[in-house]
């Protein structure tokens, strides 16, 4: 060091190294090696990654075979059956006739001879209007009568006088005669009008008990008694609705009338159902009526009319309804569950059928039809009594061992004998496809069942050896 005096300063130490030196022992040293251990970790961790999230259901399966265990699966059986197809719209219950009640005379209500919303019958008196107008109208036209019957009468008397007195060759002329029987023929007339006028008079006095034109449920009274009515109001003193029968209006692809038409041409009965709108409860059933002649050219929609006896009056005018027509029945198809069927790549379709010999799960191809109810028609690759596997599949692969609903369910017997066969516990048997496996004795995905059998097999596999 080499030290350096200034005026009114201490001394300042200077180092003796040279400047290139100083640089040379300030740049750090190479670490190539660890920039290598972290490059090789990094490729391990993503070849990790792309083998668990890109392959899970291998990943699971390898694991499981690797540990001897079985894939817990939910299982149902191929049955033959007959599966309707329906077509299901949304309609609107209308019914079969709807009339406005109307007075046809003027007058004041006296009497209301109905309650709101009760079934009226044909014919039944509902409103009462105040007949005397019409009954002081009625007597003066029948007097009316009367006088001009008297009139006729005496006209008639002095026709025949006449009469005889030209026979008799003595003062009376043809034109007397002639003149004498036009007046008989005038006053004759005047009877008869008195006649219509009395006619006239009774009607209006029919009239004025307003009753019901056709069988139905009355709404709400539009009209209170003691109001003056018209003949020419518009709004009416009630409507009634006939619901009995009722018919459903619904629409339909255009596509699927030619179907419809074939079957309705031919007098066959058409079966439709009407459910709710989220099509959970079945309300009533009937028959197809009538097609419309004409589709709907901004919807491609035609029209339909289903009738109802709706007898118990479930269904009301203007309620929304989902309308089941049943266009066919397929009978002796196999079908299975929709969760049995399964989708792979390039169209494949495919289900996996429990080998009950070797306990695994094989892949089969499978040509599927229509579906309806939860139910899947299977058109080629299954037979009947085979089982199908529902729950489960995303483990599965082809040959994979299974544990079924049977040999699962107990806490003790999946367990190599931990503790069942101390507790007594045995262990259902595997049911064969001729009994078929009833989906309400299966364990749904998910419940507790289905996840203790599992972790069973899990525990047996690791403390049993099994």
């Amino acid at each position: 060091m080499i030290s350096q005096k200034s005026n009114g300063h201490p001394p300042v130490a200077v180092p003796a190294t040279p400047p290139s030196r100083m640089l040379e022992d300030q740049r750090p040293r190479s670490r190539w090696w660890l920039w290598l251990i972290l490059l090789l970790i990094a490729g391990g961790l993503a070849y990790l990654f792309y083998w668990r999230f890109m392959h899970p259901a291998a990943t699971t399966q390898g694991s499981a075979m690797a540990g001897g265990r079985a894939v817990p699966v939910d299982v149902a059986i191929a049955k033959t059956g007959n599966m309707d197809l329906y077509l299901r719209e949304l309609g609107t219950v209308t019914p079969l006739n709807t009339v406005t009640v109307r007075s046809r005379v003027d007058g004041q209500i006296i009497k209301v001879g109905f309650v709101e919303g009760q079934t009226v019958q044909k014919d039944q008196v509902l409103l009462e209007i105040d007949p005397r107008p019409f009954k002081a109208q009625l007597l003066s036209a029948q007097g009316q009568q009367a006088k001009d019957q008297a009139l006729l009468d005496n006209a008639k008397l002095d026709l025949k006088r006449y009469q005889d007195l030209l026979k008799q060759n003595e003062s009376v002329t043809q034109q007397q005669v002639d003149t004498q029987q036009s007046l008989v023929n005038q006053y004759q007339g005047n009877v008869e009008a008195d006649k219509g006028t009395i006619e006239n008079i009774n009607v209006q006095l029919a009239y004025c008990n307003i009753t019901a034109p056709i069988t139905g449920t009355i709404g709400l009274r539009l009209v209170d008694e003691g109001n003056i009515v018209h003949a020419n109001d518009t709004t009416g003193v009630a409507v009634i609705t006939q619901v009995k029968p009722i018919t459903v209006v619904f629409t339909v692809p255009q596509d699927d009338v030619s179907q419809i038409l074939k079957k309705h041409h031919a007098d066959e009965k058409l079966t439709v159902d009407a459910y709710d709108r989220d099509d959970d409860v079945k309300l009533a059933s009937g028959t197809l009526l009538a097609i419309d002649n004409q589709a709907d050219p901004t919807t491609s929609m035609v029209k339909l009319k289903a009738s109802f006896p709706n007898n118990d009056g479930v269904l009301f005018p203007n309620q929304f309804v989902r309308a089941w027509l049943l266009v066919d029945t397929l009978k002796g198809v196999t079908e299975v569950p929709n969760a049995a069927v399964q989708h792979g790549p390039d169209n494949l379709i495919f289900a996996y059928v429990v080998n009950k010999a070797e306990q695994t799960g094989d892949l089969r191809t499978v040509k599927v039809g229509p579906s309806e109810g939860g139910q899947t028609v299977i058109e080629s690759g299954l037979t009947p009594g085979e089982m199908v596997v529902t729950a489960g599949v995303d483990k599965l692969q082809a040959g994979s061992k299974v544990a079924l609903p049977g040999t699962r369910g107990g806490r003790g017997g999946a367990r190599g004998g931990r503790g069942g066969a101390a507790r007594g516990g045995q262990v259902p048997p595997v049911p064969s496809p001729a009994e078929g496996t009833p989906d309400s004795q299966q364990p749904p995905v998910g419940t507790p069942a289905a996840q203790d059998g599992e972790s069973s097999n899990r525990s047996g596999a690791g403390r049993g050896g099994q």
